[in-house]
């Protein structure tokens, strides 16, 4: 009897166009948050006196010691043709990787608003600061295939502030993006700099298999009156081979003047090779071989004779306990040219290191 009367309500209020609203168009929440936290553990061999790894690591830096590397909290508003996206975050990664900036400012991981600008294409113009459009790692060990970052990542725009405008194909297929920014990596322009940056992406991905990326920078980071232009291009394929291999090839190059307008630069290049293992469902193991050469000290200064000249290996596994819980572990050796390494307060050639960190994003 009971179903008999559903039947006839319902029939009467679709006739009446007075149906209730079903589950499959009930309104989404367009205000979502969320949050990540990433501890470690890290062991330099080097012993460094400060407790502090090598001076162009920004990334699970500590040595001898559990430390939060990053914590954000994240609030994302998307609704219609608006969106915006505001994150507070903590860690030994924004003391270091922030240095720079002033006051509250080395606690915003994100802070942006955008605006659809086309009815029936996927056109935005956002504002504020972002991630980098730079590279295939971020900020978030979860999210990049090995637990540090690679020396070309950690010495390139984790993030950046300014304008940009992005195009996404009706395929999915294509994404492109044009940026006005403040600097290379800076919420706040250099004291003295009068000019702005600019930069590019353009991402193809043709299936779900293969992403191919470039990224490009170019811009003055100095005060006016000691202007050198920079250059910069960030090349990375990322292929999924099977079920079980992946491998990610990315290459930089930069260019920067060698004085105020000087036609000579300084240049400085890193090739890095990464394969991934998926051994079951909940273990990864990862191999990382990378060089990177810069003999005039534009991003990464020593004082030596050659510069930095380095050649690194590492690998990795990585246990996930539940699907957003990470434990990893990394052996990591680098090998340089140069005594750019410290080993009990000598300077040495090589430096080596094991680091552990569990991760829980919700």
């Amino acid at each position: 009897m009971k179903s008999k009367i559903t039947i006839i309500i319902t029939t009467a209020l679709t006739s009446l166009g007075l149906q209730a609203q079903t589950d499959s168009t009930k309104t989404v929440n367009p205000l979502k948050f969320s949050g990540y936290v990433d501890v470690y553990y890290a062991y330099d061999f080097g012993e460094p006196e400060n407790n502090t790894r090598p001076s162009f690591m920004y990334s699970h830096n500590r040595h001898n010691e559990v430390a939060l590397n990053l914590g954000f909290i994240k609030a994302a508003y998307e609704k219609d043709n608006v969106r915006a996206n505001l994150a507070f975050m903590a860690g030994t990664y924004s003391n270091a990787n922030l240095a720079a900036e002033e006051g509250v400012l080395k606690n915003i991981y994100e802070a942006n608003a955008g605006v659809k600008l086309s009815k029936t294409k996927n056109l935005w113009v956002d504002a504020g600061i972002f991630a980098s459009h730079i590279g295939f790692e971020s900020a978030v060990s979860k999210e990049c295939w090995a637990l540090t970052r690679c020396i070309l990542s950690d010495n390139s725009p984790y993030y950046e502030s300014g304008v940009k405008v992005g195009y996404t194909s009706d395929s999915g297929k294509w994404f492109v993006s044009g940026l006005v920014l403040n600097g290379w990596q800076r919420i706040q322009r250099v004291d003295g700099n009068k000019t702005l940056a600019f930069g590019h992406q353009l991402t193809y991905k043709p299936n779900s298999k293969v992403t191919l990326n470039s990224s490009s920078f170019i811009g003055n980071d100095k005060p006016n009156d000691s202007k050198q232009m920079r250059y910069f291009h960030n090349l990375y394929g990322q292929y999924q081979l099977n079920d079980k291999w992946g491998l990610t090839a990315g290459f930089d190059i930069g260019a920067e003047q060698k004085s105020k307008g000087s036609e000579s630069y300084n240049c400085w290049y890193s090739p890095v090779l990464i394969a991934k293992y998926k051994a079951t469902d909940k273990i990864n193991i990862v191999a990382r071989g990378e060089y990177y050469s810069d003999e005039n000290g534009v991003i990464i200064t020593t004082g030596t004779p050659n510069g930095f000249q380095t050649f690194g290996y590492s690998l990795n596994l990585d246990y996930y306990i539940y699907d957003n819980a990470v434990w990893r572990i990394e052996a990591r050796n680098l090998s340089s040219k140069d005594e750019v390494f410290t080993k009990n307060g000598d300077p040495v050639k090589q430096n080596f290191a094991m680091v552990t960190s569990l991760t829980v994003s919700f």
